[in-house]
């Protein structure tokens, strides 16, 4: 029995990346795009203003169930969640949901992987080395700041054994400005939709949007000058 005890330990995060896989085989991307939220925009501020809370909780079960398959559209459903829901609403929503997946995946993880990140390579090695010296802030700035991808701090956090205590409260802080900002662009589309502006490059001007882009320009800067600063200080680089 003793053999197939790695094997038990690793079949949650199997069927994590089963279901991942055959969400994609189906054609379950093909939802999840600009074009299709376009296509269903009437439909779907229609199907929320009838559901209520029930499509709240439709949101957050289907961002935590992405994010816990590690499907690449967190931005999208955070935008389209400011879209549907407002910025506040949108930005808790997209939040618990967020934080619910991640946790997901650390648990997957933290239950076949542990002790291995420093087997995983030099990213993961430095990574869990990160991790042990401060656990709650090393995850908090791996959040403010996207020096990795979501799904690869999510993994090694679990593979390096951090408590679920601090893993839930540094991603669900951690997370807060970049999601927010994705809801104000959201909530500033569905702000210029109403109003019946024509489609041209004018609405990038529009504060409801020129205000989010802004906030993620300064948020794709926010790696390079994280980096420079370290740099300053001596320290090597986190993503080498």
């Amino acid at each position: 029995m003793a053999p197939r005890e790695p094997l038990r330990r690793l079949l949650p995060l199997a069927m994590l990346a089963l279901s991942g896989a055959l969400f994609v085989a189906l054609g379950g991307g093909h939802y999840l795009s600009f074009a299709a939220l376009a296509a269903n925009r009437e439909w779907l501020v229609a199907a929320v203003a009838h559901a209520g809370t029930t499509a709240a909780i439709a949101f957050i079960l289907i961002y935590a169930g992405l994010v816990a398959l590690s499907f690449p559209a967190a931005e999208l459903l955070t935008i389209v969640g400011g879209f549907l829901f407002g910025r506040w609403l949108g930005t808790a929503y997209a939040v618990i949901g967020a934080t619910i997946g991640a946790t997901l995946v650390f648990l997957a993880a933290r239950a076949g992987l542990a002790g291995l990140a420093t087997r995983a390579g030099p990213w993961a090695a430095r990574l869990a080395a990160g991790f042990r010296r401060n656990s709650f802030n090393y995850l908090l700035v791996l959040r403010l700041i996207p020096l990795f991808p979501f799904w690869i701090v999510n993994l090694v956090a679990g593979a390096a054994g951090l408590p679920l205590r601090i893993y839930v409260v540094a991603t669900l802080i951690g997370i807060l400005p970049a999601t927010f900002i994705y809801t104000s662009l959201g909530d500033g589309l569905g702000a210029v939709i109403q109003e019946g502006r024509p489609p041209d490059f004018a609405l990038l001007l529009h504060p409801n949007l020129l205000l989010p882009i802004l906030a993620l320009a300064a948020l794709a800067l926010l790696p390079l000058l994280y980096q420079r600063w370290r740099a300053r200080r001596g320290q090597p680089a986190e993503a080498e």
